[in-house]
């Protein structure tokens, strides 16, 4: 089937044509990231194959369907980015890929953690400039330590079973309990006990209306004074605004975020030579103890293998009509 690949990157394109290699797709790949300006592009496709910040919004999509689209396929779990409801009004099929390596992002999570609180970046920084001294440098064991997790399905749970390996108490809020994170000790109690209780809180949910700024101001007024937040799942889940007076106040003591609210214009390009206006992402990156990396939590070779066989066997499935468990939409 004849395909338009959007926000392509080298990687990208390198997974998706080793591995096209048995499904016989015609892909076309286009570096400019899907939205009304550059839907026209898609002009001749059957479908579209988007990234977590193309913005499939009902005027893309408009033009989409005018431009004789019928699918549209996400090589990501999350879908906030798509109007499900004008898709499916244009009887457009929307697929996505939900679940490609659960691992790669929670030990990202982990990662954040264990840099903010020993600050090897520091350590590292130092020592290329032969300063070996360990002033400012000090941690705290992660041994006993109460982990909260927001939102426990796959990513989450794996999470929480690297926490308890590292001998952390974990608790958790969902909306879905899970009996098997139960049976190993986990806690599920209310979100704003959580909030109050935990040293660190990692964030794992879904971007929907009920989650957008679920940290926010009253959020982070029950936290405990010098709490860790990490948020490996979507930007808007964390009011950035609210998170820059907690970290001025020092009611936050440690940010680290793979995701940013913003992050549409920023993440995934090379920016080194120009000015940044952003001024939010420019005043999170002026605290010390705050760590930003650019969503890179699903970049491993393991996940990028997988996003992209689910996403060309979701296009092999719409072809001929099959089943498929992946289809959110249309």
């Amino acid at each position: 089937m004849k395909v338009a690949v959007f926000s392509t990157k080298s990687y990208d394109r390198e997974f998706l044509e080793k591995l096209n290699a048995k499904f016989k797709h015609d892909l076309s790949f286009f570096e400019v990231p899907l939205n009304r300006h550059t839907a026209s592009l898609a002009n001749g496709f059957k479908g579209v194959c988007v990234f977590v910040n193309d913005k499939v919004d009902p005027e893309t999509i408009e033009i989409l369907h005018y431009s004789g689209v019928e699918v549209i396929v996400l090589r990501c779990a999350g879908f906030n980015n798509v109007d499900l409801k004008t898709s499916a009004e244009k009887n457009m099929k929307v697929y996505r890929v939900p679940a490609y390596s659960p691992n790669s992002i929670a030990e990202h999570a982990l990662a954040l953690i264990l840099t903010l609180n020993r600050k090897t970046h520091k350590a590292f920084n130092r020592i290329r400039e032969n300063n070996f001294s360990l002033d400012h440098l000090l941690g705290f064991n992660l041994h006993k330590k109460v982990v909260g997790v927001i939102g426990t399905g796959m990513i989450g749970s794996v999470f929480a079973d690297i926490m308890l390996g590292l001998g952390c108490e974990v608790i958790a809020h969902d909306i879905e309990e899970s009996s098997g994170l139960k049976e190993k000790g986990v806690k599920y109690i209310s979100l704003e006990e959580l909030l109050k209780i935990s040293d660190i809180i990692s964030l794992h949910c879904p971007l929907t209306p009920e989650t957008h700024h679920l940290i926010n101001k009253e959020a982070f007024s029950m936290m405990k004074k010098g709490v860790m937040l990490i948020n490996t799942s979507r930007g808007a889940v964390i009011d950035t605004k609210e998170a820059i007076r907690a970290l001025k106040s020092q009611k936050l003591g440690y940010l680290g975020i793979d995701v940013y609210e913003q992050e549409e214009s920023l993440f995934f390009r090379d920016l080194s030579e120009q000015i940044v206006s952003d001024d939010l992402i420019a005043r999170l990156m002026s605290f010390p103890n705050v760590l930003i990396t650019a969503h890179q939590g699903f970049f491993t070779e393991e996940a990028m293998t997988q996003i992209a066989k689910v996403t060309l066997q979701n296009i092999s499935d719409f072809e001929a009509g099959r089943m498929n468990e992946n289809l959110i939409g249309g």
